[in-house]
């Protein structure tokens, strides 16, 4: 490769690709062994024939180092260079991807993130275009997706490839999910954990969701959106020394601020407070807080029993996921402990015959149980610039179908009649949706020696609904729909997120 003698440094600094010779085998070193038409035109400057030459790739500061060193010592081969040559046919995808990361990558995905959080996003979704379309990012604010911005191209690679550094995850694996973590410090200061998943999808492409962990409220007890009367008895069954109290809803429906202001409620020097959570979202001065890990077999029941061996006076499990979980929460709630957790139920009827379906023993949980809280939450109307309106006779007739029969607590005309209703406007305060934040919905029940009865009997969640209903319970939609008339949000909201 003597004819590099001739060719000026400019044109090996743009094209980024140099001859390099070791036994007798002459390589074409370059940071993107992909580009042909650059190859064809080094090959051809230098008259190299193509099948005299092997292709191997090298980071883009390797290669200006070694362009460098050449012509300051004007080298005939550019050998005392110590890069590692590793032939690109072998590499085939997963050529080292960090070389294209440079700041404005860094910036890009940084900026992002901290929108992310300014706007209240819960997740951000990095999601990877069929037809080499590029990137869309989206964000999920107060339980909707929209669309934030797109990503060309030639940026999408190096995007995911700086992510997946930030999350301590391999660059070069595109096969495979992956997940990991990242401790994210914005400009001001403030700090928060992500979560983050790669999901390989079609063409090659891979898709990345993180969870901001930081965005969770810690709340006190009466911040937590309950009527008076669930307040009431959530705070008093919340008084037992011992015993088992559920907090349940699907992902995302706050049941970990739920769990956390109780707590904050039932933390005092004289009790000793133990917490598994995977992962750990909010950290409370005073509770010893364990972080699962299911990897190295650290999980619930495993934290659990050891827990057990520890003095506690309470123990909060973050979710119960199996029968053997199960069983002993109950059990140590039968031997002195209060003991608050989590599952992923519909409503309070249904998680009795849940558990009672995982082979739970019906006399030991009926004895257990103190409560079930089921929750969901739902859009909060923008309090900026809601608008009064009154609704028409159908709306009202349908307002009434949905919450329908209470054998204590009836929509009566009295109570529609008082009520102030609100529709959404928007505005910039609330991104012209009309809605800004969430608030909860609740279900409350509290067996008494009845609803025991009917436990012990395994009976079907619709006679336990009823019986607690007689007793006063508010299903979710109609503790919803109670707080439609209190003109927090529309029915519309809340018929989203119930079914019953």
């Amino acid at each position: 490769v003597s004819q590099v003698l001739n060719i000026k440094k400019d044109f090996f600094l743009t094209t980024l690709c140099i001859p390099f010779q070791a036994k007798n085998i002459i390589y074409l070193v370059c940071y993107n062994p992909e580009d042909v038409e650059t190859i064809e035109k080094v090959k051809r400057i230098l008259q190299i024939p193509s099948t005299d030459v092997q292709l191997a790739f090298a980071l883009k500061e390797d290669l200006v180092e070694a362009i460098e060193i050449y012509y300051s010592s004007i080298s005939p081969y550019i050998s005392e260079f110590d890069f590692e040559v590793e032939p690109a046919e072998e590499r085939e995808e997963e050529i080292e991807e960090e070389a294209l990361i440079d700041s404005a990558i860094v910036q890009l995905v940084n900026k992002i993130i901290e929108e992310a959080y300014k706007m209240r996003a819960s997740d951000i979704h990095w999601e990877s275009l069929t037809g080499k379309k590029g990137m869309q990012v989206r964000f999920r604010v107060d339980g909707e997706c929209f669309q934030y911005t797109t990503i060309p191209e030639h940026q999408k690679r190096p995007v995911i490839s700086r992510i997946k550094i930030m999350a301590n995850l391999d660059i070069a694996e595109r096969r495979l999910p992956q997940d990991g973590k990242i401790k994210f410090k914005t400009k001001d200061g403030k700090t928060f954990e992500i979560r983050v998943a790669t999901v390989p999808t079609i063409e090659n492409n891979e898709d990345v969701v993180m969870r901001i962990l930081g965005g969770i409220e810690f709340r006190n007890l009466e911040e937590l959106d309950l009527t008076e009367e669930n307040y009431r008895n959530f705070k008093r069954i919340l008084d037992y020394p011992y015993g088992l109290i559920l907090v349940v809803g699907p992902t995302g429906s706050g049941k970990t601020t739920t769990l956390h202001a109780a707590l904050k409620y039932l933390n005092n020097p004289n009790k000793k407070i133990w917490t598994a959570e995977d992962p750990v979202e909010i950290v409370q001065e005073g509770l010893r807080q364990v972080q699962v890990n299911p990897k190295i077999g650290l999980t619930f029941a495993r934290v659990f029993r050891s827990f057990l061996r520890a003095d506690p006076d309470i123990i909060m499990i973050g979710e119960t996921r199996d029968q053997e979980t199960a069983h002993t929460l109950i059990e140590a709630s039968l031997t002195g402990h209060l003991v608050l957790t989590t599952l992923h139920t519909n409503s309070a009827p249904e998680t009795i015959t849940r558990l009672l379906n995982m082979g739970i023993d019906p006399y030991n949980f009926a004895d257990a149980l103190l409560g079930i809280l089921a929750q969901r939450l739902t859009k909060k109307l923008c309090q900026k610039c809601k608008k009064p309106y009154k609704p028409d006779k159908n709306e009202i007739e349908r307002l009434k179908r949905e919450y329908g029969y209470h054998p204590v607590k009836p929509l009566t005309d009295e109570l529609i009649e008082k009520a102030t209703f609100f529709e959404p406007v928007g505005c910039s305060e609330c991104n012209y949706t009309g809605f800004k934040g969430r608030f909860a919905i609740h279900e409350l029940l509290i067996p008494d020696d009845e609803l025991k009865l009917l436990i012990i009997k395994n009976a079907p969640a619709n006679e336990i609904r009823d019986v607690a209903m007689q007793k006063g319970m508010l299903t979710l939609k109609q503790d919803g729909i109670l707080k439609v008339l209190k003109g927090e949000t529309t029915l519309k909201q809340i018929l989203a997120v119930t079914v019953r």
